[in-house]
């Protein structure tokens, strides 16, 4: 017998007859003779309608009152699925993120978990065999006694948490996918599902732009040593076998699990990022800080960053990308330091597209990206930044050769055979 949480987004929820599917899910592994805790998200669109409310009633909203709001869409969806399950004969009932408790920081709409007491689920697993269902993406700050939400995705943080805090043998997180892929088959359709996939390489994967899973459940997965299995909702739950060692989908665990990596797991891209160059700064000690202080303090995230001499060889030109919805911000801080950086100009770019090469063989292998780097030039495709890291680079390119890029890399590294 296992320990289960299993975790279903929006569109797994959508409506009552998608409910009643993900109950027959619950119903299975429970006849199964699991112990089960589901995470639920709320409905599909719901949490978009509740945002624009707030919006709506005042742009300038209490952060408090934001997340009591937006955390009902969850609230709904534990307690239709609990009613769901009762009417099938199965011992259930809801539980809200104040309820267990998930003890959160105060940060309102970006809170992180700090502690979660499982002891009461797993008390009600072993006495009453009783399914909990949990209101995934909110928890309650401890000192203020108020509902606080993880943000965009914190149902698959709440649930990897949870499955941590009850001791869980997995986590499993439904989705409308069924399971992580090579790349995007929008974009390659000869992209591979992964039968598995070690942390390393998902979180990189997801922090670049690949969206089956939000980075901080991979985080936490990752801290616990907690096994992520992906899959998809809608297989039928009568054609699954509960016992199956793997039925379809893709397992993140640990590396040492994986007998065989290939040198590249995957690609990701992303075209949500714009590009800042501030030209011919005097080549000093602290101009760095003086750029990328504000922009800190402005909570403005910077990846990609590239220096190097100005073409008068007396000065410094520094290359950077932000995320395109910081863009503005990012733009506006840094003319507003101009006396302080001291710069000539400034050059912006919009229309760039960031593509990531990850793979943890990438170790041990040496030239990996200096393939990709002459397959992009055979394919007349100009890369305007470079960074690495041990398992993984990124290279900034324009966004009209995106899914050239992607789909060159893709076949390069033997992935459209994986």
């Amino acid at each position: 017998m296992s320990r289960l949480v299993m975790k279903f987004g929006g569109t797994s929820v959508a409506n009552i007859e998608r409910i009643r599917n993900v109950a027959r899910h619950v119903k299975r592994e429970v006849d199964a003779g699991h112990e089960v805790a589901v995470v639920v998200s709320a409905m599909s669109g719901k949490t978009n309608e509740l945002v624009a409310w707030c919006t709506e009633a005042s742009p300038m909203h209490d952060a408090r009152e934001y997340d009591a709001v937006v955390a009902s869409g969850e609230q709904v969806t534990s307690g239709l699925l609990a009613i769901v399950l009762q009417s099938m004969g199965i011992q259930a009932r809801s539980w809200q993120g104040w309820q267990i408790p998930i003890k959160t920081s105060d940060a309102h709409a970006s809170a992180r978990i700090e502690d979660i007491d499982g002891s009461e689920i797993i008390k009600r697993f072993q006495e009453r065999k009783e399914v909990a269902v949990i209101a995934g993406f909110q928890g309650v700050n401890p000192e203020t006694n108020r509902i606080t939400t993880l943000g965009r995705g914190g149902s698959d943080t709440s649930a990897v948490a949870i499955a941590a805090a009850v001791k869980a043998d997995r986590c499993d997180i439904y989705t409308d996918v069924d399971g992580v892929y090579t790349t995007d088959p929008r974009i390659v359709p000869k992209a591979k599902r992964l039968d598995k996939i070690a942390f390393e390489d998902m979180l990189e994967l997801a922090s670049q732009g690949a969206k089956v899973l939000q980075v901080r459940s991979v985080e936490l997965g990752m801290v616990h040593n907690m096994p992520i299995f992906v899959r998809s909702s809608f297989d039928k739950p009568e054609d699954i076998d509960p016992h199956a060692n793997q039925p379809p989908g893709t397992l993140i665990c640990s590396e040492e699990e994986i007998m065989e990596s290939h040198v590249v797991t995957g690609i990701a891209f992303s075209k949500d990022e714009a590009q800042i160059s501030v030209r011919q700064i005097e080549d000093k000690p602290g101009v760095a800080a003086s750029i990328f202080g504000p922009l800190a303090d402005a909570n403005i995230n910077v990846d990609m960053i590239v220096q190097n001499v100005s073409e008068d060889g007396k000065t410094t030109d520094l290359t950077f990308t932000v995320p395109a919805a910081d863009y503005t911000r990012a733009k506006d801080t840094i003319t507003a330091a101009k006396a302080k950086i001291g710069y000539a100009r400034l050059d912006t770019a919009t229309d760039v597209a960031k593509i990531s090469v990850i793979g943890s063989g990438m170790r041990s292998h040496a030239g990996v990206a200096a393939q990709a780097f002459s397959a992009l030039a055979g394919r007349n495709i100009n890369i305007r930044a470079i960074t690495t890291s041990e398992i993984k680079f990124s290279v900034l390119i324009d966004t009209a050769y995106t899914e050239l890029a992607v789909r060159t890399l893709h076949t390069l590294y033997g992935l459209d055979q994986a």
